[in-house]
């Protein structure tokens, strides 16, 4: 090759890409028409191959490139408007031509100068460009002032809506960087969910036998209330499922963990504020309502900061953070009606029956041991 002249396409492939993007540039955005001649009968034969220049050529020169479908060769002149200017882009049917088109929408600058140039130029093909590929290139009928334009053409309802989607987010001047991506097989998949059930099953049990052995009978009533709890639970995420395609991950096995632990905590907050009120000397049945009326403020108060940090977390997260705060948020929820409609009116229950007032029943020997020897001793000081 004569000096100066860019390698052949083949030379360039051996070449890094920054070398073969600056030797496509001086081949398809030169000014020199010899070249651009040359370079129209190398890119017919190079439109359906992976394009090194795609967002990479310079908007100030012209270029030489390819329709988005591979089946023409365009020879364009400088860009005069940048995708940032495209306010909108719609598809729709004109029931007047009965044909589907696209309307587009420039900001205040783009509506400017898209005016002066079709005023210019009425009969003259124009053409839209992403990642230096053609994607319409529409001829111009009329002067377009106001900033709004209609593009028509043999369009299908698909094709109008990806040309409008083309235009209105291509025109977007954003980039991602991936940031973590992982990968795992279904069956690792599924071990970790099953490992995740069953790390749930297993401290539901330690909760239940926590209850039992420190509670005894009123333990029988947390397993009823954990029950009903988990039974609304399972049906929440049945019907979530159906309706919306919710999908239980591991995140949301966490936040249902946790909502035990909550539930858990409702439990211990009551029964000690029942064996508060046996210490100050009073019965089982007169102490449940009383210790029910100073516990609800404080589980109130405990669930309703936890499903406010669900709430943040739901709204500012993102992935399986989201899914965590999800069922988070829902025990929360589910605790305070568990709480309020079931295991307040089974101990309120629980207290009318002369059964579960007995002390080797409920496990409430020792607080009303310590009741009468508080008796005692106040009998003590007052008959001193």
């Amino acid at each position: 090759p004569a000096p100066g002249t860019p390698p052949a396409p083949a030379d360039e492939q051996k070449l890094p890409l920054s070398e073969q993007i600056k030797q496509e540039k001086m081949r398809r955005q030169s000014s020199d028409q010899m070249i651009q001649i040359l370079a129209m009968q190398l890119q017919a034969s190079q439109c359906g191959q992976e394009d090194v220049l795609a967002g990479n050529d310079d908007p100030n020169l012209p270029l030489i490139t390819c329709s988005q479908d591979g089946t023409q060769v365009y020879l364009l002149d400088k860009s005069i408007i940048a995708g940032e200017e495209i306010a909108n882009a719609t598809s729709g049917l004109n029931q007047q031509a009965g044909e589907w088109v696209v309307d587009l929408e420039f900001k205040s600058q783009g509506a400017k100068t898209w005016a002066d140039f079709t005023a210019a130029n009425v009969g003259v093909q124009t053409a839209f460009v992403l990642d230096s590929k053609v994607v319409s290139a529409p001829v111009i009928n009329e002067p377009i002032p106001g900033g709004k334009t209609q593009i028509t053409g043999r369009f299908t309802q698909d094709s109008a809506r990806e040309l409008a989607n083309v235009l209105k987010y291509g025109s977007l001047p954003l980039s991602f960087e991936s940031s973590e991506a992982e990968t795992v097989s279904a069956t690792l998949g599924l071990s970790s969910l099953r490992a995740g059930l069953i790390a749930g099953a297993v401290g539901l049990a330690a909760v239940l036998l926590y209850a039992l052995l420190y509670y005894r009978a009123l333990g029988v009533l947390v397993a009823l209330s954990l029950v009903a709890s988990g039974a609304m639970v399972f049906a929440i995420l049945v019907l979530l499922g159906r309706w919306i395609n919710y999908t239980l991950d591991l995140a949301g096995i966490a936040g249902l963990i946790i909502g035990i632990g909550m539930t858990a905590d409702s439990f211990v907050v009551f029964f000690e504020r029942i064996k508060d009120e046996i210490r100050e000397g009073r019965s089982f049945r007169s102490a449940v309502p009383r210790g029910w009326a100073r516990a609800r403020k404080t589980i109130l108060s405990g669930n309703g900061v936890t499903f406010l940090a669900a709430a943040v977390l739901y709204f500012l997260a993102v992935g399986q953070v989201k899914g965590f705060a999800f069922t988070l948020g829902l025990t929360t929820i589910l605790d305070v009606v568990v709480v309020f409609l079931v295991t307040w009116p089974l101990v309120f229950m629980a207290s009318k029956s002369s059964l579960w007032a007995k002390p080797s029943l409920n496990g409430l020997g020792a607080v009303q041991q310590i009741a009468r020897e508080r008796r005692a001793a106040a009998n003590a000081a007052g008959r001193g």
